[in-house]
Protein backbone atom coordinates (compact mmCIF):
# COMPACT_ATOMS: atom_id res chain seq x y z
CA UNK A 1 0.00 0.00 0.00
CA UNK A 2 1.50 3.48 -0.87
CA UNK A 3 2.15 6.26 1.86
CA UNK A 4 0.25 9.19 0.82
CA UNK A 5 0.93 11.21 3.10
CA UNK A 6 2.88 14.72 2.26
CA UNK A 7 6.65 15.00 3.03
CA UNK A 8 6.18 17.86 5.80
CA UNK A 9 4.16 14.74 7.47
CA UNK A 10 7.56 12.50 7.08
CA UNK A 11 10.13 12.17 9.64
CA UNK A 12 13.97 12.31 8.49
CA UNK A 13 14.31 8.51 8.94
CA UNK A 14 11.76 8.10 6.19
CA UNK A 15 12.92 10.68 3.91
CA UNK A 16 16.26 9.14 4.36
CA UNK A 17 14.99 5.91 3.44
CA UNK A 18 13.44 7.05 0.23
CA UNK A 19 16.11 9.05 -0.50
CA UNK A 20 18.40 5.74 -0.18
CA UNK A 21 16.15 3.56 -2.27
CA UNK A 22 16.11 6.43 -5.03
CA UNK A 23 19.56 5.93 -5.19
CA UNK A 24 19.59 2.26 -5.34
CA UNK A 25 17.41 2.27 -8.24
CA UNK A 26 19.81 4.96 -10.00
CA UNK A 27 22.94 2.66 -9.69
CA UNK A 28 20.88 -0.46 -10.50
CA UNK A 29 19.68 1.13 -13.59
CA UNK A 30 22.89 2.40 -14.74
CA UNK A 31 24.44 -0.71 -14.12
CA UNK A 32 21.90 -2.47 -16.54
CA UNK A 33 23.29 -0.44 -19.50
CA UNK A 34 26.42 -0.95 -18.89
CA UNK A 35 25.66 -4.61 -19.32
CA UNK A 36 23.64 -3.89 -22.77
CA UNK A 37 20.35 -4.47 -23.50
CA UNK A 38 20.83 -8.08 -24.89
CA UNK A 39 19.18 -9.56 -21.88
CA UNK A 40 16.10 -8.44 -23.29
CA UNK A 41 15.08 -6.38 -20.65
CA UNK A 42 15.24 -3.41 -22.52
CA UNK A 43 11.87 -3.29 -23.68
CA UNK A 44 10.45 -4.31 -20.51
CA UNK A 45 7.77 -2.12 -19.03
CA UNK A 46 10.18 0.12 -16.09
CA UNK A 47 8.41 -1.30 -13.39
CA UNK A 48 8.28 -4.73 -14.66
CA UNK A 49 12.32 -4.50 -15.35
CA UNK A 50 12.77 -3.18 -11.67
CA UNK A 51 10.47 -6.34 -10.43
CA UNK A 52 12.41 -8.52 -12.35
CA UNK A 53 16.29 -6.83 -11.50
CA UNK A 54 15.12 -7.23 -7.06
CA UNK A 55 12.10 -9.41 -7.28
CA UNK A 56 13.48 -9.96 -3.27
CA UNK A 57 13.07 -6.72 -2.60
CA UNK A 58 11.24 -5.84 0.87
CA UNK A 59 7.89 -4.89 0.33
CA UNK A 60 8.14 -1.62 2.94
CA UNK A 61 9.37 -0.17 -0.47
CA UNK A 62 6.41 0.18 -1.49
CA UNK A 63 4.40 1.94 1.04
CA UNK A 64 6.26 5.57 -0.65
CA UNK A 65 5.13 5.19 -4.51
CA UNK A 66 8.66 3.05 -5.70
CA UNK A 67 7.93 -0.65 -6.81
CA UNK A 68 11.07 -3.01 -5.89
CA UNK A 69 13.85 -1.11 -5.19
CA UNK A 70 16.74 -4.04 -4.47
CA UNK A 71 17.85 -5.49 -1.42
CA UNK A 72 18.04 -3.21 2.03
CA UNK A 73 21.75 -2.30 2.52
CA UNK A 74 23.82 -2.43 5.48
CA UNK A 75 22.72 -0.23 8.59
CA UNK A 76 19.39 0.64 6.75
CA UNK A 77 15.77 -0.35 8.17
CA UNK A 78 14.21 -2.46 6.50
CA UNK A 79 10.99 -1.60 8.08
CA UNK A 80 9.39 1.86 9.27
CA UNK A 81 6.32 3.42 10.36
CA UNK A 82 3.34 3.11 8.72
CA UNK A 83 0.37 5.52 7.65
CA UNK A 84 -2.54 3.74 9.77
CA UNK A 85 -1.63 4.95 13.43
CA UNK A 86 1.54 5.78 13.29
CA UNK A 87 2.42 2.48 14.68
CA UNK A 88 6.35 2.80 13.37
CA UNK A 89 6.51 5.85 15.47
CA UNK A 90 4.84 5.77 18.62
CA UNK A 91 5.99 8.89 20.29
CA UNK A 92 4.64 11.09 17.93
CA UNK A 93 1.51 12.92 18.60
CA UNK A 94 -1.36 12.84 16.53
CA UNK A 95 -2.92 15.92 15.20
CA UNK A 96 -5.88 16.07 17.01
CA UNK A 97 -4.41 15.78 20.47
CA UNK A 98 -1.99 18.60 19.45
CA UNK A 99 -4.79 20.58 18.48
CA UNK A 100 -6.82 20.25 21.33
CA UNK A 101 -3.73 21.20 23.65
CA UNK A 102 -3.22 23.84 22.20
CA UNK A 103 -6.69 24.93 22.88
CA UNK A 104 -6.76 23.98 26.32
CA UNK A 105 -3.65 26.10 26.82
CA UNK A 106 -5.71 29.20 25.47
CA UNK A 107 -8.86 29.02 27.75
CA UNK A 108 -6.56 28.64 30.45
CA UNK A 109 -4.86 31.89 29.92
CA UNK A 110 -8.10 33.57 29.06
CA UNK A 111 -9.75 32.43 32.59
CA UNK A 112 -6.21 33.61 34.40
CA UNK A 113 -6.48 37.02 32.37
CA UNK A 114 -10.74 37.36 33.62
CA UNK A 115 -9.81 36.49 37.47
CA UNK A 116 -6.76 38.89 37.28
CA UNK A 117 -8.71 42.05 35.84
CA UNK A 118 -11.59 41.18 37.91
CA UNK A 119 -9.03 41.28 40.94
CA UNK A 120 -8.02 44.86 39.78
CA UNK A 121 -11.50 46.20 39.61
CA UNK A 122 -12.23 45.32 43.05
CA UNK A 123 -9.00 47.00 44.08
CA UNK A 124 -9.62 50.41 42.15
CA UNK A 125 -12.63 50.38 43.43
CA UNK A 126 -11.89 50.48 46.76
CA UNK A 127 -8.81 52.96 46.11
CA UNK A 128 -11.86 55.33 45.11
CA UNK A 129 -14.51 54.66 47.81
CA UNK A 130 -11.38 55.57 50.45
CA UNK A 131 -10.45 58.92 48.63
CA UNK A 132 -14.32 59.70 48.02
CA UNK A 133 -14.82 59.92 51.62
CA UNK A 134 -11.60 61.30 52.92
CA UNK A 135 -13.02 64.15 50.22
CA UNK A 136 -16.03 64.69 51.65
CA UNK A 137 -14.80 64.01 54.95
CA UNK A 138 -12.34 67.30 54.48
CA UNK A 139 -15.00 69.26 52.17
CA UNK A 140 -17.73 69.00 55.09
CA UNK A 141 -17.99 72.57 57.40
CA UNK A 142 -16.78 72.19 61.10
CA UNK A 143 -20.25 71.90 63.09
CA UNK A 144 -20.92 73.82 66.14
CA UNK A 145 -18.43 73.72 69.62
CA UNK A 146 -19.36 70.20 70.89
CA UNK A 147 -19.87 70.38 74.56
CA UNK A 148 -19.40 67.09 75.53
CA UNK A 149 -16.93 66.74 78.16
CA UNK A 150 -13.65 65.02 77.42
CA UNK A 151 -12.18 61.96 78.88
CA UNK A 152 -8.91 61.71 80.61
CA UNK A 153 -6.07 60.11 78.21
CA UNK A 154 -3.76 57.33 79.19
CA UNK A 155 -2.66 56.67 75.61
CA UNK A 156 -1.30 59.60 72.69
CA UNK A 157 -4.51 60.80 70.87
CA UNK A 158 -5.33 59.78 66.98
CA UNK A 159 -6.79 56.37 66.97
CA UNK A 160 -8.81 55.84 64.15
CA UNK A 161 -10.80 52.97 65.31
CA UNK A 162 -14.38 54.12 67.63
CA UNK A 163 -14.54 53.68 71.13
CA UNK A 164 -17.26 51.19 70.72
CA UNK A 165 -16.68 49.05 73.70
CA UNK A 166 -14.69 48.50 75.99
CA UNK A 167 -13.14 45.58 73.65
CA UNK A 168 -12.71 48.12 71.22
CA UNK A 169 -8.75 49.08 69.85
CA UNK A 170 -8.99 52.27 71.69
CA UNK A 171 -9.56 50.59 74.94
CA UNK A 172 -7.48 48.13 74.48
CA UNK A 173 -4.78 50.61 74.35
CA UNK A 174 -4.88 51.43 77.82
CA UNK A 175 -2.47 49.97 80.05
CA UNK A 176 -4.25 47.59 82.56
CA UNK A 177 -2.97 49.03 85.47
CA UNK A 178 -4.65 51.99 84.47
CA UNK A 179 -7.68 51.39 83.54
CA UNK A 180 -9.03 51.58 86.58
CA UNK A 181 -7.58 55.08 87.07
CA UNK A 182 -9.36 56.55 84.17
CA UNK A 183 -12.76 55.39 85.25
CA UNK A 184 -12.51 56.77 88.44
CA UNK A 185 -11.11 59.79 87.42
CA UNK A 186 -13.72 62.97 86.71
CA UNK A 187 -13.32 64.18 83.12
CA UNK A 188 -11.97 67.59 82.88
CA UNK A 189 -14.98 70.26 81.38
CA UNK A 190 -15.39 71.20 77.69
CA UNK A 191 -13.44 75.11 78.34
CA UNK A 192 -15.04 78.05 77.07
CA UNK A 193 -14.30 79.65 73.37
CA UNK A 194 -12.07 82.01 74.14
CA UNK A 195 -9.98 84.39 71.27
CA UNK A 196 -6.35 82.88 72.26
CA UNK A 197 -7.86 79.22 71.52
CA UNK A 198 -6.93 77.60 67.97
CA UNK A 199 -8.79 78.23 65.23
CA UNK A 200 -7.06 77.07 62.16
CA UNK A 201 -3.53 75.25 61.12
CA UNK A 202 -1.68 75.93 58.28
CA UNK A 203 1.26 73.34 56.61
CA UNK A 204 2.87 74.77 54.08
CA UNK A 205 5.98 71.85 53.79
CA UNK A 206 2.76 69.12 53.53
CA UNK A 207 -0.18 71.11 52.09
CA UNK A 208 -2.39 71.03 55.32
CA UNK A 209 -5.04 73.95 55.76
CA UNK A 210 -7.61 73.13 58.10
CA UNK A 211 -9.81 73.82 61.15
CA UNK A 212 -8.74 73.28 64.64
CA UNK A 213 -11.65 72.36 67.46
CA UNK A 214 -11.22 71.97 70.95
CA UNK A 215 -10.83 68.18 72.07
CA UNK A 216 -9.28 65.47 70.47
CA UNK A 217 -11.76 62.40 71.10
CA UNK A 218 -13.04 60.12 68.34
CA UNK A 219 -15.93 62.79 67.46
CA UNK A 220 -14.28 66.08 67.85
CA UNK A 221 -11.39 64.73 65.32
CA UNK A 222 -14.05 63.86 62.68
CA UNK A 223 -14.31 67.50 62.09
CA UNK A 224 -10.86 68.43 62.04
CA UNK A 225 -7.37 68.94 63.65
CA UNK A 226 -7.91 69.09 67.57
CA UNK A 227 -6.73 71.23 70.27
CA UNK A 228 -5.61 69.09 73.34
CA UNK A 229 -7.81 69.88 76.71
CA UNK A 230 -5.84 71.31 79.15
CA UNK A 231 -2.78 72.46 77.03
CA UNK A 232 -1.46 75.18 76.52
CA UNK A 233 -2.94 78.22 73.62
CA UNK A 234 -0.41 79.07 70.86
CA UNK A 235 1.51 81.81 71.67
CA UNK A 236 1.43 80.98 75.27
CA UNK A 237 4.39 79.61 77.58
CA UNK A 238 3.56 75.71 77.64
CA UNK A 239 2.77 72.92 75.46
CA UNK A 240 0.07 73.66 72.84
CA UNK A 241 -0.71 70.10 71.71
CA UNK A 242 -2.83 69.23 68.34
CA UNK A 243 -3.41 65.95 66.69
CA UNK A 244 -5.54 64.56 63.92
CA UNK A 245 -6.27 61.78 61.76
CA UNK A 246 -3.62 60.61 59.40
CA UNK A 247 -5.89 57.85 56.93
CA UNK A 248 -9.68 58.55 57.47
CA UNK A 249 -11.89 61.84 58.04
CA UNK A 250 -9.68 64.03 55.88
CA UNK A 251 -6.62 62.62 56.22
CA UNK A 252 -5.11 66.24 57.75
CA UNK A 253 -1.92 64.41 59.23
CA UNK A 254 -0.96 61.89 56.60
CA UNK A 255 1.58 63.30 55.53
CA UNK A 256 3.51 63.99 59.11
CA UNK A 257 6.13 62.12 59.13
CA UNK A 258 7.61 64.34 56.02
CA UNK A 259 8.28 67.17 57.94
CA UNK A 260 11.92 68.17 58.50
CA UNK A 261 14.17 70.85 61.02
CA UNK A 262 13.04 74.14 59.38
CA UNK A 263 9.65 73.63 58.20
CA UNK A 264 7.37 76.12 59.09
CA UNK A 265 3.54 75.41 61.30
CA UNK A 266 1.15 78.43 61.18
CA UNK A 267 -1.45 78.49 64.11
CA UNK A 268 -4.18 81.07 63.68
CA UNK A 269 -6.57 82.21 66.43
CA UNK A 270 -9.19 84.83 66.54
CA UNK A 271 -6.45 87.62 67.27
CA UNK A 272 -3.26 86.92 65.24
CA UNK A 273 -1.29 84.30 63.85
CA UNK A 274 1.72 82.60 65.49
CA UNK A 275 4.32 80.92 63.36
CA UNK A 276 6.83 78.04 64.78
CA UNK A 277 9.52 76.31 63.27
CA UNK A 278 10.20 72.41 63.42
CA UNK A 279 12.99 71.39 65.59
CA UNK A 280 12.27 67.34 66.01
CA UNK A 281 10.38 64.46 64.44
CA UNK A 282 10.09 61.35 66.91
CA UNK A 283 8.30 57.90 66.82
CA UNK A 284 6.98 56.51 70.01
CA UNK A 285 4.28 53.92 71.16
CA UNK A 286 0.90 55.01 71.97
CA UNK A 287 1.44 55.15 75.77
CA UNK A 288 4.22 57.58 75.53
CA UNK A 289 2.47 60.38 76.76
CA UNK A 290 5.24 62.45 78.24
CA UNK A 291 5.12 63.98 74.52
CA UNK A 292 2.43 66.09 76.32
CA UNK A 293 3.48 67.28 79.27
CA UNK A 294 3.49 70.95 80.20
CA UNK A 295 7.29 72.58 79.40
CA UNK A 296 9.00 75.74 80.15
CA UNK A 297 8.73 77.73 76.94
CA UNK A 298 6.19 77.94 74.21
CA UNK A 299 6.19 74.87 71.94
CA UNK A 300 3.95 72.78 69.50
CA UNK A 301 3.53 69.19 69.50
CA UNK A 302 1.87 67.68 66.80
CA UNK A 303 0.78 64.02 66.56
CA UNK A 304 -0.52 61.26 64.54
CA UNK A 305 -1.02 57.75 64.03
CA UNK A 306 2.40 55.50 62.23
CA UNK A 307 2.74 54.11 59.89
CA UNK A 308 0.03 54.97 57.54
CA UNK A 309 -2.48 52.58 57.81
CA UNK A 310 -0.89 50.29 60.30
CA UNK A 311 -1.34 52.66 63.02
CA UNK A 312 0.78 50.78 65.33
CA UNK A 313 2.76 53.61 66.51
CA UNK A 314 2.41 57.45 66.18
CA UNK A 315 4.76 59.97 65.26
CA UNK A 316 5.20 62.85 67.40
CA UNK A 317 6.70 66.86 65.49
CA UNK A 318 7.78 69.13 68.06
CA UNK A 319 8.30 73.05 66.71
CA UNK A 320 9.31 76.09 68.79
CA UNK A 321 7.34 79.31 68.72
CA UNK A 322 9.50 81.52 65.92
CA UNK A 323 10.70 85.12 68.17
Amino acid sequence: MKDRRPVDDLSVDELEEILWVRKREERLERVRKRSGEADGLGAMDPVKRRDSVAPSAPAAYRRFGVSGAGLAGPGRPSDGPTHEGYVGNPGRRRPNSRRWGWWGEKLLLGAELVVLGALTVVLVSSLATLRKMNREASQAQPPPRSTAAPAIRSVLPGNPAPPDSVDSPAAAEIPAHLRGWVSAVTPLPMPTAGPEQPLRIEIPAIGVDAPVVQGDDWESLKRGAGHHIGSANPGERGNCVISAHNDVFGQIFRDLPDLGRGDKVLVHTASRVFRYVITQRRIVEPTEVSVMRATSSPVLTLISCYPYGINTHRVVVIGELES
